[in-house]
């Protein structure tokens, strides 16, 4: 019997993906677990691996082409099988289906109970509230045959998949079905219902659509400012003291050939300590709950030419600091290089943000959802500086922002996440023990 390949969901809030390029051709052999193709997702460009095997029939998406998550890629026949009568039929039978767990890529996964919650909480986007008037769709008649993106843009712009008449295969109702629909003055998306005035583009101007990964950062960062009631705190801290040592710690490490420790090492170590001393800040809001996560799962912003990406260092409590320098240079190398898996962006419990390299002294960053703090750390400054014998000298300070969800976190408690840093970076020897 013939098989189709699907389109995984290859991230926690994936509806379609981009087929970048085929890495097979038609009558090659397919086997389980054997590279196909290149699949651009919401956060990154990701190796997709086969999870059928059989002689590749015909490809359904081009190289460049848009797909929902569930619809078919590929037809797979078995050595000697031929295609049905009516392959169009047998597509959308088969797309329809929902995807089982077989079809679903292999992936890492969390091994303690403690990931595997923070994992749950993470793919939670906090609940976006209904805009005025608002239609929500609703089926409580036969199910609606529709694709899982036609069923997302739906629900964000409040049409009743009941009412609309699929032109898809099979009568499926499609995303252009969804988007051609009265809307009784419900918009677009969220995101989009507060933008009345829009720029006005010359002949000369150029209009660059969103990819993937861009427009969930505009999702999930315009429901972090709107939904969660952020806080901000900012500390100066004296930076000499962590210089110092890692400039003998470098040089005793270059001597004998082994790994060159950043700045940011240092800084991604003191949050942890931080944050394991401190665990109240290390948590989410859950609805009626607050998830107070056992392991500190680390997200360290990386900037990317599509965007941002927050890979996760998983219980990072427990590693040393050169295990913590060894992870960040693995995952921003495979960062650049879209080679980082989906398991790798979830379940991450705080975020640090570092612009100093980028000359930033300080600022406020957007919260990281469904996490209830980010760290914000900016540049090192040679400046004038009071000493304790009331003396003008030369001294090397830094900024330190905190942006805090006030639902999970209060200020004092925050206040004493930050000086718990401040004892960690201005006596840096204390990390190493």
């Amino acid at each position: 019997m013939p098989k189709l390949i699907k389109m995984p969901k290859l991230s926690d809030t994936m509806t379609e993906g981009t087929l970048v390029k085929w890495h097979l051709k038609v009558g090659d052999s397919v086997d389980l677990g054997k590279l196909i193709a290149d699949v651009e997702t919401d956060k990154a460009t990701m190796e997709m691996e086969a999870f059928e095997s059989g002689i590749i029939h015909k490809f359904l998406i081009p190289e460049g082409g848009k797909v929902t998550v569930g619809a078919g890629l590929v037809v797979l026949l078995a050595p000697g099988e031929s295609p049905p009568d009516d392959l169009n039929a047998f597509v959308a039978s088969s797309a329809d289906a929902p995807t089982s767990k077989k079809d679903e890529p292999k992936s890492k996964v969390a091994t303690t109970q403690t990931d595997a919650a923070a994992a749950r909480v993470s793919s939670k986007l906090p609940p976006i509230a209904p805009a005025p008037n608002r239609r929500v769709a609703v089926n409580n008649g036969p199910r609606v045959k529709a694709s899982p993106l036609a069923r997302k843009v739906a629900e964000d712009r409040g049409v009743d998949l009941s009412r609309l008449q699929g032109s898809g295969p099979g009568g499926r109702i499609i995303r252009a079905d969804v988007e051609s629909a009265p809307v009784s003055g419900a918009s677009a998306s969220p995101a989009k219902a507060v933008q009345s005035i829009r720029p006005v583009a010359g002949p000369d101007d150029q209009r660059i659509p969103l990819t993937g990964m861009r427009n969930i950062i505009a999702e999930r960062l315009f429901a972090s400012k709107t939904q969660i009631p952020h806080f901000y705190l900012q500390m100066e801290v004296d930076a000499a003291p962590l210089m110092a040592l890692r400039a003998h710690v470098n040089e005793s490490s270059e001597k004998t050939g082994g790994n060159k420790f950043t700045l940011n090492d240092f800084l991604l170590k003191s949050v942890v300590r931080a944050a394991a001393t401190v665990p109240a800040v290390n948590a989410s809001f859950d609805g009626d709950a607050i998830v107070q996560f056992k392991h500190v799962n680390l997200c360290v912003a990386i900037a990317v030419p599509d965007g941002l990406v927050t890979p996760v260092i998983r219980a990072a409590e427990t590693k040393s600091l050169l295990e913590i320098s060894q992870a960040v240079k693995d995952l921003a190398g495979r960062a650049k290089n879209k080679k980082l898996s989906p398991d790798e962006f979830a379940g991450g419990t705080i975020t640090v943000s570092n612009l100093g390299a980028y000359g930033i002294d300080q600022f406020a960053a957007i919260i990281n959802p469904p996490q209830a703090m980010i760290i914000s750390i900016g540049s090192i400054r040679s400046t004038p500086v009071v000493n304790d014998k009331g003396l003008i000298v030369a001294g090397q300070r830094m900024w330190i922002g905190l942006s805090g969800d006030h639902r999970v976190v209060d200020g004092a408690v925050a206040a004493t996440f930050l000086a718990e840093m401040r004892k960690l970076i201005e006596s840096p020897a204390l990390m190493l023990v």
